[in-house]
């Protein structure tokens, strides 16, 4: 990571930690502590940069070829779809739904991020446009089902409570180094993440 994905990490590690009491963040944890508390929500987590390394490929389909940004018939079907797959699988289809509104949101902001950078800068242009039907919406399926699926198995650990918030950071960090995302994606992973412990 350079100095400006390192510095936005940290921005989004703070900003996902601020509820955190003084006296829980005093001292560093353990590494074997770290390492726990990234495992309980990393699975998820790692599903959200997925999603958000994907509208790399969104975007790409859409450059240049007039298509918006904006899908409200798309997005208002990978709504319906996951308020069915919580229901099937007992969680509050208003949790999966909110987590989904958030993915979204984030997924257009990486979208029109890439716009902007490709229009200021030709070279960095993708050079293959994904047909989004056959290469990439069967993907983004795939990733809403594991991620409902997640959403049902970390409830216990997902309430509004100090260790939600530092098992997030811990995840967030760890997903942000090994898929060396760049601010662009770190902090719309942060976005995307923002209701996780709520």
């Amino acid at each position: 990571m350079n100095l400006r994905s390192t510095m936005l990490t940290a921005a989004v590690l703070s900003t996902l930690i601020a509820t955190t009491a003084p006296a829980a963040i005093s001292a560093p944890e353990p590494a074997a502590a770290t390492a726990e508390s990234r495992a309980r929500l990393a699975p998820l987590v790692d599903l959200a940069a997925e999603r958000l390394l994907l509208a790399d490929e969104v975007a790409a389909a859409k450059y240049g070829t007039g298509t918006p940004i904006e899908d409200p018939r798309r997005e208002q079907q990978v709504l319906d779809t996951v308020a069915d797959l919580s229901t099937s699988s007992g969680l509050d289809p208003a949790v999966g739904i909110r987590f989904f509104q958030d993915q979204i949101e984030a997924g257009k902001d990486v979208q029109r991020g890439l716009h902007e950078r490709w229009n200021a800068h030709p070279e960095l242009r993708p050079a293959h446009r994904p047909d989004l039907g056959q290469e990439v919406r069967p993907r983004l399926d795939r990733i809403s089902v594991e991620a409902v699926r997640e959403l049902r198995a970390t409830e216990p650990v997902r309430s509004p409570t100090t260790r939600c918030q530092m098992d997030l950071a811990a995840s967030v960090l760890g997903t942000v180094a090994e898929h060396r995302l760049d601010a662009l994606h770190g902090e719309a992973l942060g976005d995307a993440l923002s209701n996780v412990c709520r």
